[in-house]
């Protein structure tokens, strides 16, 4: 009995350890733009592919006029759009997060590989979106399974910045670590996605009206709001930084009008 439990203890330690064991930074790094750039590269064959507009059919529909046709696929051109900032903007954060990332881990790479398992789903979240882009009750459910790809795909990159955090040491530069200058920022960065994903959930299922169009016109709105919440998450610092400074020198003012006081003022 005594020996089951020493041999246990001892798989659990090399359990723990191996889930801790260094990994190339750069390998994750290779694997992960290669995936992306290949999710991007099947958005782009799927719009070529099945949205070009025959030229029988705009001879005869629209009268020869390219534009017309061109505005009849108008729905898989915003939802290909939409995807594809989409993709831009994950990859992104996921540069941004790697970039000050000094030691990767085998539990930071399982996170890295799941999260790449969903971005990978993207091109489907496309095709859902653009084939149910009529008002029906398909729309919405199309709507909530790209919510959800999204919200999956990004929160284990939050998850990857969690683990590095716990180690953050060894693994993160010091601009990034908790307190660091650019913390705040990559916080910012890696919540936006989690949050813009759930919050388009809940309003599927609050409000009738929402449809594939708005969906699409907020994912392209997104990089927007990715430069104005580093301009707020700025400000606020700055503004903080400020209080403090000014707090900081009324208290010295008050120290020296206390020093110069003589001994019965300062009692009085």
């Amino acid at each position: 009995g005594q020996r089951g439990e020493e041999e246990e203890h001892h798989s659990l330690e090399t359990f723990t350890f191996y889930l801790s064991e260094p990994l190339s930074k750069e390998r994750v790094e290779a694997f992960s733009d290669g995936v992306y750039a290949i999710v991007a590269t099947l958005l782009i064959l799927d719009i070529c592919e099945d949205n070009v507009p025959d030229p029988g059919e705009v001879e005869e529909k629209f009268h020869g006029s390219l534009l017309e046709a061109l505005s009849d696929y108008g729905p898989n051109y915003l939802a290909y759009f939409g995807s594809f900032v989409t993709i831009g903007l994950l990859w992104f954060v996921h540069h941004s997060l790697f970039l000050y990332v000094t030691k990767a881990t085998r539990l930071m790479g399982l996170l890295n590989i799941l999260s790449l398992a969903f971005i990978g789903g993207l091109p489907l979240a496309y095709q859902l979106t653009s084939e149910f882009a009529e008002k029906s009750h398909n729309e919405i459910e199309a709507i909530q399974v790209s919510c959800v790809i999204t919200f999956f795909a990004s929160i284990f990159q939050f998850a990857i910045w969690t683990t590095a955090l716990l180690n953050e040491e060894e693994t993160l530069h010091a601009f990034a670590r908790y307190g660091g200058k650019e913390h705040a920022f990559m916080f910012a960065k890696l919540a936006l996605y989690p949050c813009v994903s759930l919050g388009a959930f809940f309003l599927t299922c609050l409000l009738s009206e929402f449809s594939t169009a708005i969906f699409h016109l907020m994912q392209i709105v997104i990089p927007f709001a990715f430069l104005a919440l580093r301009i707020f998450v700025r400000i606020s610092l700055t503004a903080i930084k400020s209080v403090m400074s000014l707090s900081r020198h009324k208290v010295v003012l008050l120290e020296e009008e206390e020093a110069c006081l003589s001994p019965n003022e300062t009692v009085s």
